[in-house]
């Protein structure tokens, strides 16, 4: 378990080029300054970002089947968590943030451009307004409860599609209120940031959620 910045750097580092780590520390820096203009994150959490925020988003990669994903949607994306994060690290795959708030637009859109990451896209706009899409990977943190969030994305997702969604402590309890259907095709993994939070891995297939 991750218990400190220098461990959770660590564990980014492993997943990581040295390349892809030097954009993180720059992607901290930017962070830690956007953060004095707009609450991005709360700033006691900057003090152990690398724990709460670049490792926590870093671990998703852990459950990706293989190392070639078409495309990375990621939903909400608020500060950049997880998918600044994810394209940051992995700057050849094509990343796509979905956004609707006006100020967190422009810092993923400037982040994204000082990064120069070229392969990520701001979708800013609404979720039910982004065009359809086939993802390989569809990640959302603190985004909607799990079913509105099965509802609103299942159109992006085909039979490869894993979904990677960190829940914190209610990962258990939603799989569990989910329909029959829908509850066996999700487990939860623990998360290597917070023994009691978890992530909610699945796939599911196009069509409408239930």
């Amino acid at each position: 378990m991750i218990d400190d910045e220098a461990s959770a750097r660590a564990f980014v580092a492993d997943r990581c080029d040295e390349e892809a780590l030097a954009r993180l520390d720059q992607f901290v820096e930017l962070l830690r300054f956007e953060n004095m203009r707009q609450n991005l994150v709360s700033a006691a959490s900057l003090d152990c970002v690398w724990r709460r925020h670049t490792a926590d988003s870093a671990q998703l990669l852990d459950h990706v089947p293989c190392e070639t994903v078409p495309r990375w949607l990621d939903l909400g994306s608020g500060a950049g968590f997880p998918g600044l994060v994810i394209s940051a690290m992995r700057p050849e795959w094509p990343v796509v943030l979905v956004e609707s708030r006006k100020l967190r637009i422009e810092w993923l859109e400037s982040a994204v451009d000082a990064l120069q990451l070229v392969h990520c896209q701001v979708q800013g706009r609404r979720l039910e307004t982004v065009p359809s899409m086939p993802a390989g990977v569809i990640s959302a943190r603190a985004f909607a409860s799990l079913p509105n969030l099965i509802a609103l994305s299942r159109r992006f997702s085909t039979n490869d599609t894993v979904w990677l969604l960190p829940k914190g402590r209610s990962a258990a309890q939603e799989v569990a209120d989910l329909s029959p259907e829908l509850r066996e095709l999700f487990h939860v993994e623990r998360s290597a940031t917070d023994s009691n939070s978890g992530i909610v891995v699945g796939r599911v297939t196009g069509g409408k959620g239930r």
